[in-house]
């Protein structure tokens, strides 16, 4: 199965390309998944955190709606 792969992409131009951009965005995406969360206030988070407990937001027996 994989040779079939193989010389279909083979007969493809500059197929080589494509690997390497697929891990330069995912290095990119974590690498500014990691900033993004490392630069984040912590006031902020602290707030998030808080919030399934805080139940002063909507009516806690219509969960569903």
């Amino acid at each position: 199965m994989l040779k079939y792969f193989k010389q279909n992409l083979d007969t493809i131009g500059g197929v080589e390309i494509y690997p390497i951009l697929s891990l330069l965005i995912f290095f990119l995406f974590f690498v500014g998944l990691y900033t993004w969360t490392y630069t984040y206030k912590k006031e902020k988070i602290a707030e998030m955190s808080k919030l399934p407990f805080d139940g002063s937001e909507g009516d806690e027996n219509n969960l569903f709606i």
